[in-house]
């Protein structure tokens, strides 16, 4: 004959019954202190399977993300380096003109120095998302330039160029958009063409006074800033003023630096050119100047505006590239904790059953 009631005695140290019928190890309350993270993990084991091969298939997302954005990355960053230098020498040679043309009866409309009622802001982000804080960054840049500008009592328009920005600008509402732009998966002269036709137009109608570009500077693959840099007007002195002549050169400019000169802050154009020959003074131009500025500036904005789309895209791919490694490092991690808590749950059910056994028999034995 069966028992009516089974009482079964465990030691302290071994596996003692739970409320919902299962049996845990439980040692002590230090030792449960000790535990690793994958113990605290509370899941049947149906739920944890479903959960490990969940993880697993996104680790297998995030890699290949992890591993076409490093394919990417290295045509961004070669089309970034062989760019820089034709973009730098373009500017040295327009500031070298512009120069020599400060004493001359030359109209240059770009090159025009006037009170600043307004500024345009060309900001550029990225096309999508899943990489980290890039788009976060020139916004969040972007604003604070904005804010800078309203404070000093100036206008303010943005030209709005990558996904992430327009939808960024729209649902914000509260700043002049002139126009959206969205990009391709790769940077090309037509596109830039497209923003410097906007920006020319602005700025010799003379809708905007100063034109600024912001977009994110490819340092290296762990690393990239948010910068502003001065596109228009193109001045000589590197210092552009409002009408009430206070400077408002951005502090941060990557042209122009805020310095301190005989205790009060001054606006200097920091030198960034090589060292090249310089120009005569008694320099004559076969043709006419007007002729060579018309030609040349056209090519300065958009050769500007395509180099700092591709340091955009080349940031933007090496943030995502980090981005997703870490996402795949965390997925890895993941997966061990959540296989170190089904193989235990697993461990515990069995053990469970062989005690269930164990004891039926004990107690089958104890009835004869």
């Amino acid at each position: 004959m069966w028992s009516s009631s089974i009482s079964i005695q465990y030691p302290p140290s071994h596996f003692q019954p739970t409320p919902f019928g299962e049996l845990r190890h439980v040692s002590n309350r230090s030792s449960l202190l000790r535990f690793p993270k994958s113990s605290l993990i509370c899941c049947g084991l149906r739920e944890l399977r479903h959960r490990i091969d969940s993880v697993k298939s996104t680790q297998k997302i995030t890699e290949v993300m992890k591993l076409v954005s490093a394919a990417k990355i290295r045509r961004a960053q070669e089309a970034v380096i062989s760019g820089r230098p034709f973009a730098k020498a373009l500017a040295e040679f327009l500031y070298c003109i512009n120069e020599q043309l400060q004493f001359e009866d030359v109209d240059v409309p770009l090159a025009s120095v006037r009170p600043v009622k307004k500024v345009a802001l060309v900001v550029i982000t990225g096309e999508r998302g899943l990489c980290g804080g890039f788009n976060a960054g020139i916004l969040r840049k972007a604003e604070t330039r904005v804010a800078e500008l309203k404070g000093l009592g100036l206008g303010c328009v943005v030209i709005s160029v990558g996904k992430k920005g327009n939808v960024y600008f729209r649902l914000k509402g509260d700043v002049e958009v002139d126009r959206f732009v969205e990009g391709g998966s790769f940077p090309t002269a037509k596109e830039a063409q497209v923003i410097a036709d906007d920006v020319f137009s602005l700025f010799v109608s003379e809708e905007v006074d100063k034109v600024e570009l912001l977009y994110t500077k490819f340092v290296s693959l762990v690393k990239s800033d948010p910068v502003i840099h001065t596109l228009l007007p193109l001045s000589a002195k590197g210092e552009v003023c409002d009408v009430n002549g206070k400077c408002i050169d951005a502090s941060e400019d990557e042209f122009f630096r805020l310095t301190t000169k005989e205790g009060k802050l001054a606006v200097e154009r920091e030198t960034v050119r090589t060292k090249k020959e310089v120009f005569a003074p008694n320099m004559q131009f076969e043709q006419d100047p007007v002729q060579i500025l018309d030609a040349m500036l056209p090519l300065y904005l958009n050769c500007q505006i395509l180099r700092a789309l591709q340091e955009s895209l080349a940031s933007e791919l090496a943030a995502r590239m980090t981005a997703m490694r870490s996402a795949t490092d965390n997925a890895v991690e993941l997966t061990k904790n959540l296989s170190n808590a089904y193989n235990r749950e697993r461990q515990l059910k069995i053990t469970g059953e062989i005690l269930e056994i164990v004891a039926g028999t004990e107690a089958l034995e104890e009835s004869r």
